[in-house]
């Protein structure tokens, strides 16, 4: 194709692209607090394991709304990629050898269940593991003993709240009612109709309460970074492939490669040594691995191939 045809090529593809993006955004924006809610999970469940409410906070205003459009932008993204990705596939592979197109399409969907696989290990595993850290480490710090310690028994005892492992039925409920939700951490009056909370926070010296919007970075911060970690296999397969680098060069620096590895999943990973060492050190170990063997059988299929090769007719095969 001439270059106009090209140009007149890449403009259809952007079309079709941000056509099918568009589709995907106007999902994802009917669907966005449960998506936001599914982010928060991990977060919630560890806030009420500890006897903590389960909730999160907005300190600016419009600051919840740019979260949901935030997160309503990338899980279309995310949605529409497989056609982003088509669209781009089909503009390139015009313009690629027999060969290449072989070997982009034999990797991409190993790709694809890399990076899959590296969120879903981080939304399941990791991201647990840290936010049961921080939230242990923020509720144990004590408290100074400034008191005087004198106790002093009230004159009349107060009467007893109820306490429910749940939300009682509405119904009976009447104005001016108060109880404590168990389950959730909360006191709970009845003004006017409506349920209000106040949240119990614990006898330590910080008292834990996370911004929604700090929390949601944190959590799109570690699904990329560890999607792009589980690259890993694809990278060293691609340098064995390419040659800048030799199979034994691999096995033998294994021990600097292994301390590189532990220093990275050290920086990328938030918590406590023993989440960044064994959450995501020993898998990168694992696909370095992989990697390895990834690129020898590539290397070896492509000598193969040479082998077979067939010498033009007339030629004199050589030696």
């Amino acid at each position: 194709m001439s270059i106009g045809e090209h140009l007149e090529e890449l403009r259809r593809r952007i079309i079709l692209g941000l056509l099918g993006f568009v589709v995907a955004l106007a999902v994802c924006l009917f669907y966005g607090n449960t998506v936001v809610a599914f982010f928060c999970r991990p977060l919630l469940l560890t806030l009420k394991s500890r006897g903590l409410p389960p909730w999160t906070v907005d300190r600016a205003l419009g600051g919840s709304f740019m979260v949901y459009m935030q997160i309503s932008l990338i899980s279309a993204a995310a949605l529409a990629s497989p056609w982003l990705v088509y669209n781009i596939w089909m503009f390139i592979a015009a313009g690629l050898y027999s060969h290449e197109r072989k070997w982009v399409t034999k990797y991409a969907p190993l790709s694809i269940t890399l990076l899959v696989s590296g969120m879903l290990f981080v939304y399941f595993l990791v991201l647990p593991w840290t936010i049961q850290f921080f939230v242990d480490w923020t509720s144990n710090m004590p408290i100074p003993d400034y008191s005087s310690k004198v106790f002093v028994e009230p004159a009349t005892r107060p009467a007893s709240i109820p306490i429910y492992a749940g939300e009682p039925p509405v119904k009976t409920l009447k104005n001016g009612d108060m109880y404590y939700n168990s389950l959730e951490g909360k006191l709970n009056f009845v003004v006017n109709g409506v349920v209000k909370s106040i949240p119990f926070a614990p006898m330590s010296l910080v008292v834990p309460q996370y911004e929604l919007r700090d929390y949601i970075d944190l959590v799109v911060m570690m699904l990329i970074m560890f999607g792009l970690a589980f690259q890993l296999p694809l990278v060293v397969a691609a340098l064995l492939k390419i040659g800048i680098v030799e199979v034994e060069m691999l096995k033998r620096g294994r021990r600097y490669v292994y301390f590189s590895l532990l220093m990275i999943a050290a920086v990328i990973t938030p918590g406590d040594v023993i989440t960044a060492t064994i959450a995501l050190m020993f898998p990168l170990i694992g696909l370095y691995e992989f990697g390895i063997i990834l690129g020898q059988m590539g290397t070896k299929k492509d000598d193969e191939d040479k082998t077979d090769e067939t010498p033009p007719s007339g030629a004199t095969p050589k030696p």
